[in-house]
């Protein structure tokens, strides 16, 4: 079956930018070539800037951004631990789960899907946690929860952000708020197909990891002597042969970012979603996520009573190749999934979209 070229405004993947999507194309190079680990350093040091990090070991991870999840959890989490949860979606869910695969006493804090984080309730679940953990941008609802409370009140406790559908659309600024771990992913805003999983952690949380976590592959210390700590070192300790083709791919998506500027890509994020949601509610179309803690790279609508979710969404890919996506849980018929990430984050996709919408639902 031939490919067709299809606009990507689902959850993720998102279109790539074209600087991106060309360095795919550019002669391969070893993993352990001068070359690439320069651009694996530069890779590095724009990830920190896009993290708002200081941190020496910041990295991209051979692996998706589920990855970035488990490594942040079997690097510093043991039998026994107790680590805090916010659940306000799916993806919280996952975090008790690898969590709880680690031997830790898991301590979930659940919120209804569709509102924010309450930083209050997290913090007073456990007096004295190893590990706090919650969802910057949450993709299964479209919700932006403000970190900054949970890390002024942690305490001792270490804090876990998951910042993969935010890094790249909205600022993120890990340092200033207290955030001691992060992951990301390349296949959203940061506008790279899926396949590296960047990730950051601090001085703090690194003197306190597993120093022989249960996962070989995604032991940090090791992954450590090849990259992020071992920026610009001419000795590098071989761990595992790196997607060096990706690598360069991410390299350029984020000097596309950067040249443009972090607060102008923002911006144009912020627009794009204004857009969108006004768009959508002149259609007579509802949101999902509570007003103020909407998130414009990523929006979720309540499917209008009497239509077929997947119906809607099928046409729209044969019709128009154009991709949103359903919901997931229990709102995978009621609620729909709208992106509008990295090079997609424009006016006339929000045209597009709200266009194909409009005579779909007409139909």
């Amino acid at each position: 079956m031939p490919l067709r070229a299809r606009t990507l405004l689902g959850p993720g993947p998102s279109n790539p930018y074209p600087e991106a999507q060309v360095a795919l194309a550019r002669p391969l190079l070893g993993h352990l070539d001068p070359v690439f680990l320069q651009i694996l350093d530069e890779t590095s040091d724009r990830l920190r800037q896009v993290f708002g990090t200081a941190n020496r070991r910041t990295l991209p991870l051979s692996a998706t951004g589920s990855a970035g999840m488990e490594a942040a959890f079997v690097n510093t989490v043991g039998p026994g631990d107790v680590v805090v949860v916010a659940v306000n979606g799916l993806f919280g869910q996952r975090m008790v789960d690898v969590a709880g695969r680690c031997g830790a006493e898991v301590v979930p804090v659940d919120h209804e899907w569709g509102q924010p984080v309450d930083a209050g309730r997290v913090l007073e679940a456990h007096p004295s946690p190893k590990l706090i953990a919650a969802v910057h941008a949450e993709t299964s609802t479209g919700v932006l929860s403000d970190l900054a409370p949970l890390a002024a009140g942690k305490g001792d406790a270490l804090l876990l952000a998951d910042c993969v559908t935010s890094l790249g659309g909205i600022p993120v600024e890990l340092d200033e708020w207290g955030v001691d771990l992060a992951y990301s992913g390349s296949q959203k805003c940061l506008g790279v197909a899926p396949g590296l999983a960047p990730f950051t952690i601090s001085d703090r949380a690194w003197e306190r990891r597993i120093e022989k976590p249960q996962s070989w592959y995604l032991d940090l210390g090791m992954l450590g002597g090849y990259a992020g700590e071992a920026a610009g070192s001419g000795g590098r300790t071989y761990h595992h042969t790196a997607p060096t083709g990706m690598v360069v791919s991410l390299h350029a998506g984020l000097g596309r970012i950067l040249e443009e500027g972090l607060d102008a890509v923002h911006a144009r994020h912020a627009e794009a979603g204004r857009l969108l949601h006004e768009g959508l509610a002149e259609l007579g179309l509802e949101l999902f996520a509570a007003e103020g803690h909407r998130l414009p790279e990523l929006t979720t609508v309540t499917v209008p009573e009497g239509v077929d979710s997947a119906a809607v969404r099928k046409e729209l890919l044969e019709r128009y190749d154009l991709e949103i996506g359903g919901g997931v849980g229990a709102y995978a018929a009621t609620v729909w999934r709208i992106g509008l990430m990295g090079a997609n984050a424009t006016p006339d996709k929000v045209a597009l979209v709200l266009a194909a919408l409009k005579e779909t639902l007409a139909r």
